[in-house]
């Protein structure tokens, strides 16, 4: 039998050591700036994001699933840490530092707890127009953090990123020439080295050459300065105890948000190769990796897409592979005062690149004409996160509220088809009958006794019910009983299977369960 072109075919994991060494090297080389870069984002000092990517991917690719995933500094965890942050600290002070570890110990207890209660199921809790409609905006709000540093703009500060990024864009005055020069070199650096070829290391190439320029004094704007030189200091002590539960909302949300990158990373490459993944060892592994970052002078970290796909396209094959990024980072540390001369707006450059790609606002409109509720769900979501900002996990509830409404809403319809064709009435009620909508079946009969009364027989099609409870099938007898107290020849039929042996218990006359 011969094997379809297009057909996926698994990977050996043979020969895997080479590869795992290439790959995690290549991966580290590209992951170096752009942990700078989303420790910026996050509002730490740029060091804190080597700390993040070193220790942390090495002690996750110690419990993984996925032999891909790359864990480290990520751009919606980062926003979402300076988010949460932001409002109880000054971002880069000390105290927000602490702040910050504190929160990585709380995602990584999260994680790893749910790892061990085999909560893998809580990766799907997040409803995917919610997602739909929060990564776009997230997306918006990244990309807007970072256009004033792109122009070299020394923006008031407002309380949101598109309102700093707006003054920016009116205030053509604040722009610095040589920033967006180094900007417009690094974007076409990134873009035209994946035209070249996906594994071109765009982002490295574009950082060394800024620095290149700026260590020869050629570049008069913000650098990133100072970078302590040496191993991630053990940060045990420094762990805010007191402030954790201020924490503890930002730290769940950031949790389960975050995850979902690294479950769809995961859950994606083992479909393309058939193999199997765990989102109970993803969450331990995760969680191990943030406890990791939150003794070691890190923050919130999460999976990789971008690095991922790097790591798989340079010829991973296993875990190892995750180990040697780190090892590769830990190993950079002590030489880490050579990027002390990288432009800002070089790290500005990095994230916008990094974000493009989830400024997806097709999905959006086409779930207009799929389905009006969850665009409600989605839209809402959309507004939330871009009015609410920097509090996203606020407009991370209203998106969760919104869910839970919009199911609420689908729940409580109960639609009942009626029809009287030669003294016969037929019911055929669609949803779910519940102590929510059961009492619309009884409704539904008086209303159908009076229109027809020369009606002899009742019969009731449930096989477009989705689920009776315990009320429905009280209900449901209740109406039965009226239909025969009033001379109908009343039967039921169709029975959703779920819910087939509590229906036959309540309705069978002996075994009255209100005796």
């Amino acid at each position: 039998m011969t094997r379809s072109p297009r057909q996926a075919r698994p990977r050996s994991r043979r020969g895997a050591g080479l590869g795992d060494v290439v790959a995690g090297v290549s991966v580290a080389m590209v992951g170096v700036p752009q942990s700078l870069a989303y420790a910026e984002l996050a509002g730490m000092p740029p060091v804190a994001g080597l700390y993040a990517g070193a220790l942390p991917p090495l002690m996750a690719a110690l419990v993984a699933s996925s032999p891909y995933l790359q864990t480290g500094p990520v751009a919606i965890t980062s926003l979402l840490t300076f988010g949460a942050l932001s409002t109880m600290a000054t971002p880069g002070s000390p105290e927000y530092v602490t702040l910050g570890l504190g929160l990585a110990l709380i995602v990584g207890l999260v994680r790893l707890t749910l790892g061990l209660l085999r909560a893998g199921w809580m990766a799907y809790l997040m409803s995917q127009p919610m997602l739909l409609g929060f990564v776009p905006a997230a997306a918006i709000l990244i990309a807007s953090s970072q256009l004033p540093k792109a122009l070299g703009s020394q923006v008031p500060g407002y309380s949101n990123e598109i309102a700093d990024a707006a003054w920016a864009l009116v205030h053509p005055a604040s722009w610095h020439v040589a920033a967006i020069g180094v900007t417009v070199m690094s974007l076409a650096v990134i873009f035209g080295g994946r035209r070249i070829h996906a594994l071109f290391p765009g982002v490295l190439v574009a950082a060394v050459i800024a620095i290149a320029i700026s260590a020869l004094g050629a570049y008069p704007g913000a650098t990133v300065e100072e970078i302590p030189a040496g191993f991630p200091p053990l940060t045990v002590d420094d762990l805010p105890w007191g402030q954790l539960p201020a924490l503890a909302l930002s730290g769940v949300l950031i949790a389960l948000i975050g995850f979902t990158e690294a479950a769809s990373i995961s859950r994606r490459f083992a479909a393309e190769e058939r193999s199997r993944w765990s989102a109970d060892r993803e969450f331990l592994s995760q969680g191990v990796a943030n406890l990791t970052a939150a003794c070691f002078g890190g923050f919130p970290c999460g999976g990789s897409f971008s690095r991922s796909s790097v790591n798989r396209m340079s010829g991973a094959r296993t875990r190892l592979a995750g180990g040697i990024t780190g090892l590769t980072v830990l190993a950079f540390l002590p030489f880490a005062g050579v990027l002390e001369p990288l432009p800002l707006a070089v790290l500005g450059a990095i994230v916008i690149s990094a974000v493009l790609g989830l400024l997806k606002f097709r999905p959006l409109f086409r779930l207009w004409r799929v389905s009006t509720p969850q665009a409600v769900i989605a839209w809402g979501t959309f507004l939330a996160t871009v009015l609410l900002a920097p509090r996203l996990d606020w407009a991370v509830l209203v998106g969760v509220g919104l869910s839970i409404l919009v199911f609420l809403w689908r729940a409580m319809q109960l639609e009942i088809d009626v029809t009287a064709t030669g003294g016969t009435l037929r019911f055929v009620p669609r949803g779910v009958l519940w102590f929510g909508t059961a009492q619309r079946l009884d409704t539904a009969l008086l209303d159908a006794l009076a229109a027809h009364p020369d009606a002899q027989r009742l019969h009731i099609d449930l096989s477009r019910l989705g689920r009776i409870d315990t009320t429905g099938a009280l209900v449901l007898r209740s109406v039965l009983d009226q239909a025969k107290a009033a001379g109908l020849d009343a039967g039921i039929e169709g029975t959703p299977p779920q819910s087939r042996a509590l229906t036959e218990r309540i309705l069978t006359p002996v075994d009255d369960p209100l005796a």
